[in-house]
């Protein structure tokens, strides 16, 4: 009797372990349709905050096509003349800071970049570094002190004990001096003008409106100890939004810059009452600019900038923060400035979808197809371990996609997340279509595709912390012979960086068979998975490519045509014998040929002695089309 009721009981534990690894396992279905949900995928969503300490050769290799350059709080007091700056986090000291050379680098170096730079709004800028602090003698007879926030540049006198107010301030003529908007949008002449530096502005056209303009009181009280009101402070943001647009007409102008979520919704204390109706923060500001460009016929805001530093109780929650920009139903626990939204105080609810909202107010003020886009140039993933932050990134990359938002610009960067841009912005294609998960909230695809839908590619992004998933893809719109195609996964990455370059990364290649347009994949738990595949309708399927992928930029091209080649993993593969390229004109003719070296992934071709029109570029196997235009 003992014996079978041991029996028994190991036949249960036997049957219930199997029926939770089942669960573990869940089978989930994924429909992709490359006929529907078609949108651009903006390729400055690669991008981050960056001070250029890689490199050149690493930026490239990783793919970064964006970057949001000057600092964060010290952009508002940028003197671009004197190349000084204030620190307001250390004492108010001033620094040389030299924007000019970003710019060089960037125009020199990377032909693909886009980068965004900053007029200062707040009044005033560094203007000498003869008065600062003596932050190091002081801190090293007072060991541990805490003052760094008090306002000492200038001669002021320090709390010896600490705190962010020192007991004398010092004087802000001694290290700064007025600023105007004049002086601001000047730095478009020293850059662009007949007598400037020559820098392409096609790399340099976005401009942030200065920096978390709604909390100056705090991070600049030594300039604004108050706040301006908001109407003050647009009136200050249309003044200089003008006068640049007037220097230079193509810039794009981003704007407000707000702080976090509960600037997103009331300027300081400030009720914002127009003719009996409350308006939160973000419909003021844009309605505001939506009244100015009807009345001056100037557009004053051409990206809707925003900074996000989301909370998250668990890492759970962080892995669905993505949800806090679109998802109508996602209850947001870091909701708070949301309450305000209506001008009192209601926690009824922590549905956020701030970009919807955004969009829906763009749409009220400016009308449908505005042409104004969403870019979020501050953000963390939260968690820095090296899984969570390299799944929770992705997830924003591929959310960020599929709604065509402008820029994307990280400020902390941790652990796997290079390898995420590196897998995203090398594979991913240009436009993406519509993906559906049956298990939307932990595990989703964000499919992408060419310019002629030939070639896709679908990256499953599983957010299941302790759960791998047997995955199905079904394919409509879109004919991949059956066959074996090529696959790249990010998992397990260790706590130490793992990307080096194109070919020294943490990708695991490997396969997986499609049959009859479906095909079946199980991938681990906190992963990101890319299958690349190839339509039919080339009569190339992946296995016969001489080289995996292909881009010219930009296109049309002016002077010069940039050619990035993304190669096989292996280093040892025949793709990594040197390539010739032709150049054809419309009748077939050749124009030029080249040599492309193994061992460079990015070559730039000069085409300003050609005349504008058509042309082809054959590459191994590979015919692209592009356009001169001068």
């Amino acid at each position: 009797m003992k014996l079978h009721l041991t029996q028994n009981y190991l036949l249960l534990v036997f049957i219930t372990f199997i029926g939770m690894n089942t669960a573990l396992a869940q089978n989930i279905t994924i429909t992709v349709n490359a006929t529907q949900g078609k949108i651009a995928v903006s390729p400055n969503i690669y991008g981050r905050n960056e001070g250029f300490d890689q490199t050149t050769q690493f930026y490239k290799n990783a793919g970064l096509r964006f970057v949001r350059v000057g600092g964060g709080n010290n952009m508002s007091a940028y003197n671009w003349r004197q190349k000084l700056d204030v620190h307001p986090d250390w004492f108010n000291n001033v620094y040389g800071d030299d924007w000019d050379v970003y710019a060089q680098k960037i125009n020199d170096n990377f032909p693909n970049m886009q980068s965004m730079f900053a007029f200062q709004l707040l009044g005033r800028v560094a203007s000498s570094d003869q008065h600062n602090f003596p932050d190091y003698s002081y801190m090293q007879a007072h060991p541990g002190w805490s003052g760094n926030n008090q306002n000492l540049a200038g001669g002021g006198t320090p709390d010896p004990n600490g705190g962010g107010k020192a007991l004398v301030d010092g004087n802000i003529d001694l290290f700064s001096k007025p600023w105007p908007a004049d002086s601001s949008v000047a730095i478009l002449d020293h850059w662009f003008g007949t007598k400037g530096k020559g820098f392409n502005k096609n790399q340099l056209k976005y401009w942030s409106m200065d920096n978390e303009v709604d909390v100056w009181n705090g991070t600049h009280d030594w300039a604004m100890p108050t706040l301006i009101s908001a109407s003050a402070f647009l009136d200050r943001y249309i003044e200089l939004a003008k006068k640049a647009k007037a220097l230079s007409p193509g810039i794009k102008l981003c704007g407000p810059v707000t702080t976090s979520e509960w600037q997103w919704y009331k300027w300081s204390n400030e009720s914002i009452w127009i003719d009996g109706k409350y308006y939160c923060w973000f419909e003021y500001f844009i309605k505001r600019c939506a009244d100015e460009e009807k009345a001056s016929g100037v557009r004053v805001l051409d990206v809707f900038d925003i900074h996000h530093y989301p909370y998250a109780p668990t890492d759970a929650d962080a892995l669905q923060n993505h949800r806090i920009f679109y998802d109508k139903n996602y209850n947001y626990p870091g909701a708070n400035g949301l309450y305000t939204i209506n001008g009192g105080w209601d926690t009824s609810s922590k549905k956020e979808y701030v970009f919807q909202r955004i969009n829906d107010w763009l749409t009220k003020y400016f009308g449908a197809n505005n042409g104004i886009t969403l870019g979020l140039s501050e953000w963390s993933p939260g968690p820095n371990e090296a899984n969570l932050a390299s799944v929770i990134y992705a997830t924003h990359l591929g959310t960020f996609a599929n709604n065509g938002v402008e820029y994307f610009t990280p400020w902390n960067w941790f652990t796997g997340m290079w390898e995420s841009l590196h897998l995203f912005s090398r594979y991913a294609k240009n436009y993406s279509v519509s993906s559906t998960s049956s298990l939307e909230n932990t595990l989703s695809a964000y499919t992408t595709v060419n310019e002629t839908a030939d070639s896709m590619t679908v990256i499953i992004v599983n957010r299941d912390m302790s759960a791998a998933h047997n995955v199905t893809v079904n394919l409509n719109g879109f004919a991949a012979p059956d066959g074996s195609y090529k696959t790249l996964q990010l998992a397990s990455l260790p706590a130490t960086e793992t990307f080096k370059s194109h070919t020294n990364n943490a990708l695991k290649a490997n396969s997986v068979t499609v049959n009859s347009n479906s095909l079946s994949i199980s991938v681990p738990a906190l992963s990101t998975t890319a299958v690349i595949l190839k339509s039919s309708t080339t009569g190339i399927t992946e296995n016969k490519k001489q080289i995996d992928e292909v881009e010219i930029f930009p296109n049309p091209a002016n002077n010069q045509l940039s050619i990035r080649i993304n190669r096989s993993q292996d280093s040892n593969s025949p793709l990594y014998k040197s390539q010739n390229y032709i150049l054809l004109n419309s009748f077939g003719q050749t124009v030029s040929v080249g040599n492309l070296q193994p061992e460079t992934d990015e070559y730039t071709i000069n085409t300003c002695n050609l005349q504008g029109g058509l042309y082809f570029i054959k590459i191994g196997n590979e015919v692209h089309k592009f356009i001169i235009q001068h």
